[in-house]
């Protein structure tokens, strides 16, 4: 068994067959995914799949565990992509359930929290993308961060910890009822104190204001069907 994080090879694998490590994606995101699939033709398409391939783990029954980019496998399934290629990490298929999660959480590969930043069993665990669970919170985070209110980071789960962040000081409803308003108080959250810990953080690097009205619109996302 090699569980050393590197490459070993590609394969294509069913989208229905593939099995998530988090519970949660903010479903403004993967609609802006969308949108922008639709605009690309078909050799674009060819060559973004060729670059992007999931990265999934070998766990227990042979279950291949994506362990990155749960958006855009859901925005390819919703536009009726029934298959994707895969880049098979690392080989885990001989442990036990329990430390299967366990060498997961190690590793930061797994997201065991649901919509209201609560902890989730792993048996809880959604069994296909279908089933992951809309967070408000992480589309806000990837509008500020489009809108250049924190930079982009490598760390783990950096959206989600801004979507924590967010979610102590922003109410659900405002998200839901005003996505523009509640983006506005977020980029002025995004600028205090409190959030110079969190992955990207910088003095903010463009405003909304001043900005035309069809770009302002690109920064929300708010062309993004539901």
């Amino acid at each position: 068994m090699n569980d050393i994080a590197q490459e070993l090879h590609h394969t294509g694998v069913g989208i229905a067959d593939l099995l998530p490590t988090q519970m949660t994606v903010g479903m403004r995101e993967v609609d802006i995914k969308r949108n922008r699939w639709r605009e690309k033709n078909r050799d674009e398409t060819a060559n973004y799949l060729k670059s992007h391939q999931i990265p999934v783990i070998l766990g227990p029954g042979a279950g291949h565990y994506i362990i990155d980019r749960h958006h855009l496998l859901l925005a390819l399934h919703k536009q009726g992509f029934t298959e994707v290629s895969v880049s098979i990490v690392a080989n885990m298929s001989g442990l036990s359930f329990d430390e299967f999660w366990t060498a997961l959480e190690s590793r930061n590969w797994t997201h065991p929290f649901d919509d209201e930043g609560r902890r989730c069993c792993y048996d809880d665990m959604p069994a296909s993308v279908n089933g992951l669970i809309d967070d408000p919170f992480r589309s806000l985070a990837g509008a500020i961060k489009r809108a250049g209110g924190y930079a982009k980071d490598k760390s783990p789960f950096s959206e989600f910890r801004w979507a924590d962040f967010l979610r102590q000081r922003i109410a659900r409803e405002l998200i839901e009822r005003d996505f523009g308003r509640a983006l506005a108080v977020a980029m002025d959250l995004a600028q205090t104190t409190e959030a110079i810990a969190l992955p990207g953080w910088r003095r903010r690097s463009c405003e909304c204001r001043g900005v035309s009205k069809k770009e302002f619109d690109r920064l929300l996302g708010d062309r993004a069907t539901r």
